[in-house]
This record gives C-alpha cells, structure tokens and sequence, in this order.
C-alpha cells in the first residue's frame, strides 16, 4: 500500500520537473532574437544593463522591431533620440552576458 503512494509521488516529481525544464528561456536564442529586433549588430553602437533595464544606443531607430522586443517579454520600451531603454527585469543581465559571448 506504501509503495503505491512511494511511486505516485515519484510519478509527480518526474512531471514536476519536465515542466519546469520546459519553461526555461534559452537565453542564446533569445539574445539573438533581441539583436535581429534591434536591426543587426551593424546598428548597435553601444549596450549596458541598468539594473532591470536593457540599454542599448542604436545608429538608426527605425530599424528596431519594437513589437517583437515586446513579444520577448520586455515590460516597456523608452526610446530618447537613439537610445533605447528596454525593461526586461531578472533577464536583462542574462541577455546582456549571452549578447557578450556572441560578439
């Protein structure tokens, strides 16, 4: 009678974990897809992370997909002359490390 219990908590365990591995971001795919967002890397100039925000100079704004950075998870988007700041939360420094590796 234990052992059915034993078994269908182990059951639960192993579903509880594919879920979760399945709900991590891949944050080289989505480090990519930021860069293709923001028009390649031929238009960035510069980009830092400011605690929650993303901030990234560009050489032309209206190269950038803002739709597409918002479909990525950014909370907002300001955009001051050709600056962009992007508000990612926690994965802001994770984008900016995996954007780092790429270049």
């Amino acid at each position: 009678m234990i052992w059915q219990y034993i078994i269908i908590i182990l059951i639960l365990l192993i579903i509880a974990f594919a879920i979760l591995r399945t709900k991590r971001k891949d944050f080289k795919l989505e480090a990519n897809k930021l860069i293709e967002y923001l028009g390649g890397t031929a238009n960035i100039v510069r980009y830092e992370v400011n605690n929650s925000r993303f901030v990234v100079e560009l050489h032309n704004v209206d190269l950038v997909d803002k739709e597409g950075i918002q479909k990525m998870g950014a909370k907002g988007i300001v955009e001051i002359d050709n600056e962009l700041k992007i508000i990612f939360g926690d994965d802001a420094k994770q984008l900016k490390k995996n954007i780092d590796d790429l270049k």
